[in-house]
């Protein structure tokens, strides 16, 4: 049986409590989801983090969303999934373990394959499960027991089985290609793995002479090493100038070939002199016009970034040094019309930031455009839908435009391509199962590609490959196919569309039912964090400065469907400044409650006060909306809809005014209705805000021994149409705006805090306000410090030397005469009154400013709004202080 604790620590310190309740979580099975065909299943699998990586603030946000979902899911009485696993990253964990070997002179081809392989393997087991630590340190709820890698034994069958089906559907093909390729990592990369840099460079202007001999074509080129692979030059089909020229020929500058004037739509007349060099060998635009073009395939330049035997005379050297060697020869034979300096976007492979060259190669390529085509249609008929609705757009458009897919990678580490040829008759032989002898010809003399797949070709299989498919596992037709996806909008294309286009191809049913694309972690500046700025913000030393529980609320609470998230230091600390605020009211109301755990019947409304009609009427309220806000993944708008109940209403307005009635001072009985309340809302605060912050709601849940079980495994709280009040929330609205002005007159008349005033007074011939401030007297006492409050009629005079404030039909006034230098404090309120004036100009100004309108964040402009508001309303204040003052 439960126990309450009625006396806990005056502290709140998050460390003990979050490491004890995540290890009893997982001691209790509390993840762990099996097939129940009696509840309705909500399965989610998390975007794979590569395991070499560590928990940064965007996995932090992501990996919050959704556990503030799956732990409600839970509670509302779902069979809930959530999958975890980690990515192999083929580039990136090669890297790491050639990094670590070069460290003792040893290089991978020293090792050979099958050894390397090995190291890989080894050095995942020691370091792999980094990540997934850090992932249970923000309090993460997967299912660990399901855990998945995609290079385990059964994703490698779901990878060899797609690959082997598409080759025989016609899908996969080998073929030359322009592709990103790395010098350094010796391999293809998708255009995710390339990191483009703005870096200074030139462009340079070089004539092309007409074969003719009359003139030449200039034609602008950052790259004029590519000179010697050129084989045309094109000009806009609309470009008026050039129209005479197309169909004759120039000669390629330093060489003696001869190439056509062309036209092609691919040109930018707006680009340097409107005339572009075609290079189909070394830049993808140019390949796709020489496709469309038949034009001849020239590389110059080969897989370790020299320049080869095309390159005639620059043959061996850098890519660098071809260009400081061409640009002199170019100015010695006068072909150099004039160099302009720019900044242009260079690509760089984003693990060992190496230069990245278009490169000409043979690689394995997806047929994209027929898998996205079914890709468009699911989402057109309302299969998939997209949230916020705005990425739809986005999605449309890339795979409208779709290019096949490369993906092949020069590695060693990942799912190697299951395709074998023949030394003798060079047939391809594809297959599940490794053969060993040619599907053709018989010959036993074959050998398995070289190549490995991408890595983007396995987690495009995510969603079914980790319920057990190819097999018709129990788990794939209860789970698949998932409810929702929550990912951010760089891997629309590289990831959400291509298991859309794998789960409509091998499923013949989407992968998910929405997707959620969630925004950026920005400094507070609005500015991108990176390292080299120094604005990075590290999950895990916030988690152990404040806590998980504090990080997490931050994070939901700043979310915008939408809206970049701005994050500070600061903000995690004021939400660590809430997480005191919940522990120190519980420890008041645990002080103020009895020992038995049994859970107490509301009291009838009659015999209710009003600020406990009222508490009752705002839980149903705010059970309703933080219901509806996360049924629809307004995570930030409940969250900031329970951080304002629980700070305001819970604590600020109902704990003051209950503390009378349970010491004691209404009788026995009132103290016990009060206790009702007071253990009711408390049990609904905690399970409502447990999605959140679940460590300290389950800490607290069993402090209030509400339950010995987890509060996960409670039912999601349900409102009661009964409770729910709008006329008990205008009457408290009108009492505590009462309240409020009270308070303002004492701090404007600078009556100390703790001092008692003998009256204000009430002017007002309005019944319901009278009755209001006649019933809650001791309320007003209370918390505005009055002694009595003295009601008089619209008509009746009020005493001189007061400060007035209207609160609903009736005004309030303040006598200050004793208090205060009438004139002097006239004389005050006029500075200030001018220096407020000064302050609003100056807002207006910068409001009306369109410059600042579309530069600043949107934050930052509301919150310039806001302060003018602010600003506005006080001057009004003032303005009325003085001509009440002025009548006296």
């Amino acid at each position: 049986m439960a126990t309450r604790i009625r006396e806990i620590e005056k502290n709140y310190d998050p460390t003990p409590i979050e490491d004890k309740w995540y290890s009893w979580w997982l001691k209790t099975g509390l993840f762990h989801a099996e097939v129940d065909p009696s509840k309705e299943a909500f399965s989610i699998v998390i975007p794979p983090p590569n395991v070499t990586g560590s928990l940064h603030i965007g996995h932090a946000f992501n990996n919050t969303f959704q556990d503030i979902i799956c732990r409600y899911k839970r509670m509302a009485g779902y069979n809930v999934l959530w999958l975890p696993g980690t990515d192999h990253a083929g580039i990136a964990t090669q890297n790491v373990v050639e990094r670590s070997l070069a460290k003792e002179g040893i290089s991978r081809h020293d090792l050979g394959r099958e050894e390397f392989v090995k190291k890989v393997w080894e050095w995942k087991e020691e370091y792999g499960n980094r990540i997934i630590e850090q992932m249970k340190k923000l309090g993460n709820s997967c299912d660990w027991d399901r855990e998945r890698f995609t290079l385990d034994e059964g994703l490698s069958k779901a990878v060899r089985t797609v690959f082997v089906r598409l080759y025989k559907k016609g899908l996969i093909y080998k073929g030359r290609y322009i592709i990103n390729w790395c010098p350094r990592c010796h391999t293809a990369l998708s255009d995710i793995e390339v990191e483009h840099e703005d870096v200074a460079g030139h462009l340079y202007y070089v004539k092309y002479p007409f074969v003719d001999g009359e003139g030449a074509l200039i034609v602008a080129t950052t790259r004029p090493e590519t000179i010697l692979g050129d084989v045309a030059i094109a000009v806009h089909p609309r470009a008026e100038q050039y129209k005479h020229l197309i169909g004759k020929k120039v000669r390629v500058p330093l060489t003696n070939r001869e190439i056509p004037i062309i036209e092609d739509i691919m040109v930018d007349p707006e680009f340097g002199t409107g005339c572009v060099k075609i290079t189909p060998a070394h830049d993808p635009n140019d390949f796709l016009v020489g496709q469309r073009h038949n034009l001849e395939q020239i590389q110059v330049i080969d897989a370790d970034g020299f320049m080869n035997e095309n390159a005639l005379s620059y043959k061996g050297l850098s890519v660098m040094e071809a260009r400081e060697h061409t640009i002199e020869d170019l100015k010695k034979q006068n072909l150099i019309e004039k160099i302009e300096e720019i900044q242009h976007s260079v690509g760089h492979c984003y693990r060992c930031h190496t230069m990245v060259e278009p490169y000409l190669s043979e690689q394995w390529f997806v047929k994209a455009k027929p898998l996205a085509d079914a890709g468009i249609k699911a989402v057109e008929e309302g299969k998939i839908t997209w949230i916020p609705e705005q990425w739809q757009k986005i999605y449309y458009q890339w795979m409208e435009n779709i290019r096949d897919w490369c993906i092949s990678r020069q590695l060693w580490w990942g799912h190697r391509i299951p395709a074998w040829t023949c030394d003798d008759c060079g047939h391809i032989t594809v297959s599940e199962e490794d053969p060993t002898t040619c599907e053709k010809c018989g010959s036993s003399h074959i050998h398995q590609d070289e190549d490995v797949l991408d890595t983007w070709f396995s987690s495009a299989l995510w969603p079914f490959s980790t319920l057990g498919w190819p097999d018709e596992t129990k788990e794939l037709k209860y789970f698949y196919p998932t409810s929702l996806l929550v990912t951010a909008f760089d891997i629309i294309f590289f990831w959400v569309a291509r298991m859309i286009m794998m789960g409509l191809e091998f499923m013949d049913e989407e992968p998910f039912k929405e997707v959620y694309i969630h925004a950026l972690i920005r400094d507070e500046d609005g500015q991108k964090m990176s390292k080299s700025k120094g604005n990075v913000i590290d999950p895990l030393t916030m988690i152990e400065k404040y806590g998980a529980d504090s990080l997490r609320m931050t994070l939901a609470a700043l979310t915008v469907q939408g809206r970049d998230v701005l994050l500070s230091a600061n903000k995690i600390e004021t939400y660590r400044l809430f997480m005191n605020k919940l522990w120190n009211a519980s420890r008041f109301a645990l002080m103020n409650l009895e020992e038995d755990c049994s859970i107490k019947p509301l009291p009838q409304k009659e015999s209710m006060r009003l600020h406990d009609r009222w508490i009752l009427s705002r839980t149903q309220y705010v059970i309703n909306e933080v219901t509806k806000l996360l049924d629809g993944y307004f995570i930030g708008e409940a969250a900031r809809l329970l951080y304002d109940f629980i700070w305001r209403d819970l604590c600020d307005w109902y704990l003051e005014m209950s503390k009378p009635a349970l010491k004691g001072d209404g009788g026995a009985k009132r103290r016990q209705d009060t206790q009702a309340v007071v253990e009711y809302v408390f049990r609904t605060v905690l399970q409502l805000m447990h999605p959140f912050i679940p460590f300290l709601t389950e800490e607290l849940w069993h402090i209030f021994g509400f339950s010995e079980d987890s509060i996960e495994r409670t039912s999601w709280p349900v409102s009661s149409a009964e409770l729910l009040s709008a006329e008990d929330d205008g009457l408290m609205s009108t009492l505590q705006e009462f309240i409020r002005i009270t308070r303002n007159l004492r701090a404007e008349a600078r009556v100390a805090p703790q001092q008692k005033i003998d009256r204000v007074i009430l002017q007002t011939d309005d019944e319901k306000l009278r009755d209001i401030v006649h019933k809650n007297m001791d309320m007003i006492s209370l918390l505005a410090k009055v002694k009595a409050v003295e009601i008089i009629g619209d008509s009746d005079e009020k005493p001189h030397g007061c400060l007035a404030s209207v609160v609903a039909n009736g005004e309030i006034s303040l006598e200050v005469g004793g208090l205060l230098d009438i004139e002097a404090e006239i004389e005050r309120l006029k500075q200030e009154l001018q220096g407020l004036a000064k302050d609003i100009e100056k807002m207006n100004k910068k409001l009306a400013n369109e410059n600042f309108i579309s530069k600043a964040p949107e934050e930052v402009v509301e919150k310039e709004r806001i302060r003018l508001a602010d600003n506005q309303n006080r001057y009004q204040r003032i303005r009325d202080n003085i001509s009440s003052l002025k009548r006296s």
